[in-house]
């Protein structure tokens, strides 16, 4: 179990939150692409939301034709770069990968991707081809990963693209919202740089759309709207003293750790409310920031958590404790967190319960609450004839359009919350249903 140290400048930080998939060399590259076995139903691509060609890709690695497998990658996914990287590669490609048939470790498929994407973006290899110009634009909400892919995919078809950011920085959830020692905001940023080079979208900054007027303004200006606004700030648990000094929801804590580096600081003890794969980064990040005791909380058992198994096991190699079927039931303090108190559950007749009678307070300097973000059903308002599901999801067809006809969507804003690579698949197939759309 590793205990970190509280780091004070960036040279620590970078120690404390090494990189989990490091860049392979030029001969970790080649022998790793050797054990491909090219399977005649390829499990890998399959298993992929953006379906990239991999025995393709590796075996252009292998033969040394790096640029040739990045175009490959990039010609599925928009963010291959990123994906190689922030992708659970074990439950996607890797886990579908037939030598785990075999007890033989499964082909480094992301580790590959990203030193393929990597090379080529890094040498500024021109591979991208802007389509013939069709007089026609098109304004992107959000420049996460779906409205990158958006503007992408929009621009070989010959579209203008600006997308419009409420933020100062591109990438969305990639460059705010995971954990540092799965990507650096060096890793995100460059390859936004290096397709906006080459693609020439427009990224208008600190723009957020949010009033009826700024609506209006674009419906006026613009052929085709695409929403890739994501999700909102952390969900509220309405419970007692949630507003204390030093209760943070997770999404804002990662945010801020993203920003910051070492210049954050963390508490020495600090309690992590919930059971995702954010709890999990935001436990393990607490301990790497040097908390001396950070401490898991979920409501329900380890095996109905919602992370992942290797996500929970990073946390507790971190040195995270964990504490399960407790719930949380008031935040205690005199104006600052002091504990939290919790109630134990248990399972009844097939449904979980909270027993009142068992109470017991985990005392801390901070709680981060992991419990889920807000829906931006205030901003959907914004929009006529938006239809949403019972969940504030928009509702799309096939084409990704939504119920107002000028309007397309995807990401999180339609899934509710999923990985950087469907959302590179949703807005990249939303380009090409807004092109449908606009010259059928």
């Amino acid at each position: 179990m590793a205990e970190y140290k509280r780091p004070t400048t960036e040279a620590e930080f970078e120690k404390n939150f090494k990189q989990k998939k490091p860049l392979m060399n030029d001969t970790e590259a080649y022998y790793e692409s050797s054990r491909c076995l090219f399977c005649y139903d390829a499990p890998c691509i399959q298993a992929c939301p953006t379906s990239i060609d991999i025995p393709l890709f590796i075996k252009q690695i292998h033969t040394d034709n790096v640029t040739g497998a990045s175009k490959t990658i990039f010609d599925a996914n928009w963010l291959g770069n990123a994906c190689g990287i922030v992708c659970p590669t074990g439950v996607l490609c890797e886990g579908a990968c037939v030598y785990n048939h075999q007890d033989v470790p499964p082909i480094q498929i992301g580790r590959l991707q990203n030193y393929a994407t990597n090379k080529t973006i890094d040498a500024g290899k021109e591979i991208f081809t802007v389509g013939v110009s069709n007089g026609k634009k098109i304004a992107i909400v959000g420049a996460g990963p779906a409205g990158l892919a958006c503007a992408s995919e929009a621009r070989t078809l010959g579209y203008e693209v600006d997308i419009f950011e409420a933020k100062e920085k591109p990438s969305g959830l990639t460059v705010y919202g995971i954990a540092p020692y799965k990507i650096t905001n060096e890793e995100v940023l460059k390859e936004v740089d290096y397709l906006q080079s080459q693609l020439g979208f427009n990224i208008i900054y600190n723009s957020p759309i949010d009033t009826p007027k700024r609506i209006k303004e674009l419906e006026a200006t613009y052929d085709a709207i695409f929403l890739g606004v994501g999700l909102g700030k952390t969900a509220t648990l309405h419970l007692e003293g949630e507003n204390k000094k030093g209760v943070v929801g997770a999404v804002e804590f990662i945010e801020e750790l993203r920003m910051k580096h070492h210049k954050l600081k963390v508490p020495a003890k600090v309690v992590v409310i919930g059971g995702g794969n954010t709890a999990m980064d935001a436990a393990s990040e607490a301990a790497r920031m040097g908390a001396r005791k950070t401490v898991l909380a979920y409501r329900n058992s380890r095996e109905n958590m919602g992370a992942y198994g290797f996500e929970y096991d990073l946390a507790i190699s971190a040195g995270v404790d964990s504490l399960f079927h407790v719930t949380p039931i008031a935040i205690v303090g005199n104006g600052s967190v002091e504990g939290v108190k919790f109630a134990k559950t248990e399972i009844v007749d097939g449904k979980l319960q909270t027993n009142m009678n068992n109470t017991f307070i985990v005392r801390c300097d901070m709680v981060i609450k992991a419990t889920g973000q807000a829906k931006q059903g205030h901003f959907y308002d914004l929009i006529s004839d938006l239809k949403l599901d019972a969940k504030t999801r928009i509702e799309i067809n096939d084409e990704f359009q939504t119920s107002n006809p000028k309007y397309f969507a995807g990401g999180d804003a339609i899934n509710g919350g999923a990985e950087v690579v469907n959302a590179a698949y949703d807005g990249k197939m939303a380009a090409r249903g807004i092109h449908n759309w606009l010259t059928k």
